[in-house]
């Protein structure tokens, strides 16, 4: 990462003024896309086949309602903390005020595609066409729901479906020995990330933009320090050694700034704590789709930032109510391109404030999501261990 910045900082001082910084990153980039291309490749089959195997092993529906219950029980109650956080913090730090930086025209294009953002959409979205469609667009969600009524058959098949679960257990761990290799390549993706951002933007960029930067960090460090905690009333003592065999994958999603990157890593981290199979199997995908704890807080944190630096001032009332419309809007985030950035721009039309505002956080967009999708993978391993703890299904 170092060695990234270094040189997307060389190629961007003495390229400046000519065609090489451009394709540096056109060139480059493709190591980052070949790794993230790899890491996809794995994700849908390793998904459905640990989540078929372990709803499979969980025997009856009621076990299955159940665990979905406190599931979803916890993650809409994180992301109500995430999101009341990031409020707070941007009320607090105000990096919008005082800032001087040159404001988009009122009506200019922000060229998000915002159609997708709505209720009918997102219920259509969450159920598949066919799962061959499913898997061929890694529609986590959409793999999520076959494989929920696929394991659930295959349990009410008993003993002669053993043999077929025996297989699909087999090809999930065929899948994470492929995950091995092809973690191998992991430092020279984040190399070509980093040094094509910083190449292409430079690093003034960070100057201009640093007290927003260094406020969503602290808030973004804030949460961390209060995920953990809430996680300790249920792990107790054993929190911080989940943290710390959850650093791996963290930096993974940091650096790649893409927490399916780290999937398959965090899924065999949480296994190796002592999480059974078929709850992590279960609550991890899910929580890709519906448990996004640095996304959340970014969608309140940017969506006030902008109205700061637009010099618009939001009473608490209208906070509250975005806060309240984002717990909702939040949910159908899942598939959606650039999906952060789709929701504050939704939201800002809705409370009357300049969606070409959007635009102002564009350019340092890749690093605020580095930390956003490291705190999605401490936060959906943290929530694997809770769920699991609370069915008795935590061993060591």
């Amino acid at each position: 990462m170092v060695l990234g910045v270094l040189a997307g900082y060389l190629v961007n001082l003495y390229g400046a003024g000519t065609a090489f910084p451009v394709q540096y990153v056109t060139y480059i980039s493709i190591l980052t896309d070949v790794f993230l291309r790899l890491i996809k490749m794995i994700i849908a089959p390793l998904v459905f086949a640990t989540l078929v195997v372990g709803i499979a092993k969980m025997g009856d529906a009621s076990t299955i309602g159940r665990v979905g219950l406190k599931t979803f029980a916890w993650f809409i109650s994180m992301s109500l903390v995430s999101l009341l956080l990031g409020l707070v913090m941007v009320n607090i730090l105000q990096p919008g005020v005082g800032v001087e930086l040159t404001l988009p025209e009122i009506a200019a294009s922000t060229g998000l595609n915002k159609s997708s953002l709505n209720l009918p959409e997102f219920v259509r979205h969450i159920f598949p066409v066919s799962i061959f469609d499913a898997m061929a667009k890694n529609e986590i969600l959409q793999i999520v729901v076959f494989a929920v009524f696929f394991g659930v058959g295959a349990a009410g098949m008993g003993a002669r479906a053993d043999e077929f679960i025996r297989n699909l257990d087999m090809l999930s761990h065929i899948m994470l020995k492929i995950t091995t290799a092809v973690m191998k390549l992991a430092p020279i993706a984040v190399f070509s990330a980093v040094s094509s951002v910083i190449a292409e933007n430079g690093v003034g960029i960070l100057m201009t933009y640093g007290k927003f930067m260094l406020s969503f960090y602290a808030s973004i460090f804030t949460l961390w320090i209060v995920i953990i905690l809430i996680s300790s009333l249920v792990l107790k003592k054993r929190t911080l050694h989940l943290v710390k065999m959850l650093r791996e994958p963290a930096l993974l999603a940091f650096t790649t700034a893409s927490s399916e990157a780290a999937y398959p890593m965090t899924l065999e981290r949480v296994e190796r704590f002592g999480c059974k199979n078929k709850i992590a199997s279960f609550v991890l995908p899910v929580g890709y789709s519906f448990n996004l704890d640095g996304s959340m807080m970014y969608c309140t944190f940017a969506a006030v930032f902008i109205a700061q630096v637009y010099g618009i001032e939001m009473e608490l009332s209208q906070q509250l109510l975005m806060l309240l419309v984002l717990m909702i809007t939040s949910k159908g985030i899942a598939g959606v391109p650039r999906a952060s950035l789709v929701v504050i721009a939704a939201t800002l039309s809705q409370f009357n404030l300049p969606e070409a505002g959007v635009l102002l956080i564009l350019g340092v967009d890749h690093f605020l999501d580095m930390a956003r999708s490291a705190t999605n993978v401490l936060g959906n391993g943290l929530a694997t261990a809770v769920i699991s703890k609370w069915e008795g299904e935590l061993e060591g």
